[in-house]
């Protein structure tokens, strides 16, 4: 168990996520130099003043490359922590060498755990552990000291471990989310397209018993339209079978759409006043279309009712216009604590995208949350004519 453990730790890859450089990599830079410069000019009795210096702003520089490099400067910034320590040994100084800013070196352990690799995390750790004993060993400080020095030494490293793990869980979740949705939609489009191509199916068998007694150029048609129907509803069983994992097991019924909004914003009841308004032809559009516009509408309502604070009313807008369905929904209440999109806003908006629309959701201008939605609806008149086979 302990040996499968190991294999996986050396096995596990970086995240693949890593920035390579943002804005606070270069606030931790003034500061730590900053800081050097502080210390230098303040601070007396500096043991090799003009090393410490150049090792303190050595050690604020390489934090600079931390995500896309842990382990180089993990063995960088150590390496010279030891090369230090032994020069100071050989020199027999009295007093240790260096700046306290050199304390930013610990930015190094927490980066090697969050950012590294299972292998560049055992041999880095291995660097790390090493530094810190040669510094124990060769301080003259009680040994409680020297353990207190080195758990404060890995605790970064320990944080480093935590937020990666907790930003796996994260991902894991919103993946499963998107997944969800896509299922979801999956099904409804099978749903409704099902509908419609058993029916072509039941209208060819029809055909081809009232056409029996003329033309034969009827016949084979229909004979083409009973063929790529049956094919079609065979084909979609078995890629909607695929994305559930398992078999159909769902009634073939239509989604809901545009036409249940109303009802939909009579369940709020008494709490929130609902505006619905509704503009355009809306009663032609495309069935997963149709459906998005209904789940938008539905989650922003169920989030409202959950997490508006002092909200009043809920206005709700869906526009349809010659190639987009522009919807939007805006409450007037306040939202408490740290906001931030949850698990149905990112199925709303994964669903959003596989559509070829956007959707945006965030504090209104005024006051309120608001959510945006624009999908691309099919383009009217354009037909597709096809030829009997012969």
């Amino acid at each position: 168990m302990l040996r499968d453990d190991l294999r996986t730790l050396w096995t596990e890859p970086r995240p693949s996520d890593a920035p390579v450089r943002v804005r606070r990599d270069w606030a931790l830079l003034a500061a730590g130099l900053a800081g050097v410069a502080s210390e230098a000019a303040l601070r007396e009795n500096v043991m090799w003043r003009p090393v410490a210096v150049l090792f303190a702003v050595w050690l604020c520089v390489l934090p600079l490359w931390r995500r896309t490099r842990p382990l180089e400067m993990v063995a960088l910034g150590f390496g010279s922590v030891v090369l230090l320590q032994v020069g100071s040994l050989v020199a027999a100084s009295r007093e240790p060498v260096g700046l306290h800013t050199g304390a930013v070196v610990l930015v190094l352990v927490y980066a090697l755990t969050r950012w590294g690799s299972g292998r560049e995390i055992v041999l880095g750790g291995a660097v790390i552990l090493a530094a810190g004993a040669l510094c124990s060993v060769t301080d003259e400080a009680p040994l409680a000291e020297n353990v207190v020095g080195l758990v404060f030494l890995l605790l970064p490293g320990v944080v480093g471990v935590a937020v990666r793990f907790w930003v796996t869980a994260r991902e894991r979740q919103w993946e499963q989310v998107r997944s969800r949705e896509r299922e979801r939609l999956a099904r409804e489009l099978h749903d409704t397209v099902a509908h419609h191509v058993s029916a072509m199916v039941i209208i060819a068998q029809a055909g081809r018993v009232l056409a029996g007694t003329d033309p034969s150029a009827a016949v084979e048609a229909l004979e083409g339209v009973e063929e790529e129907g049956a094919r079609t509803l065979e084909e979609m069983r078995a890629m909607v079978a695929a994305l559930r994992d398992r078999g159909l097991g769902a009634e073939l019924a239509p989604p809901a759409g545009v036409a249940d909004l109303e009802r939909l914003v009579r369940t709020p009841g008494g709490r929130l006043r609902v505006d619905l308004g509704l503009d355009g032809p809306l009663d032609a559009l495309p069935p997963a279309v149709d459906a998005a516009v209904y789940r938008i509408v539905q989650e922003s309502v169920t989030n409202a009712l959950r997490h508006a604070v002092d909200a009043t009313e809920l206005v709700v807008r869906v526009a349809a216009e010659p190639h987009t369905v522009r919807v939007s929904v805006r409450d007037d209440g306040r939202r408490t604590g740290r906001v931030r999109d949850g698990y149905g806003i990112a199925g709303l908006r994964e669903r959003a995208t596989l559509l070829g629309g956007t959707l945006r959701a965030g504090p209104d201008a005024d006051r309120g949350w608001r959510v945006e939605a624009e999908l691309p609806r099919a383009r009217s008149g354009n037909r597709v004519h096809s030829r009997p086979r012969r």
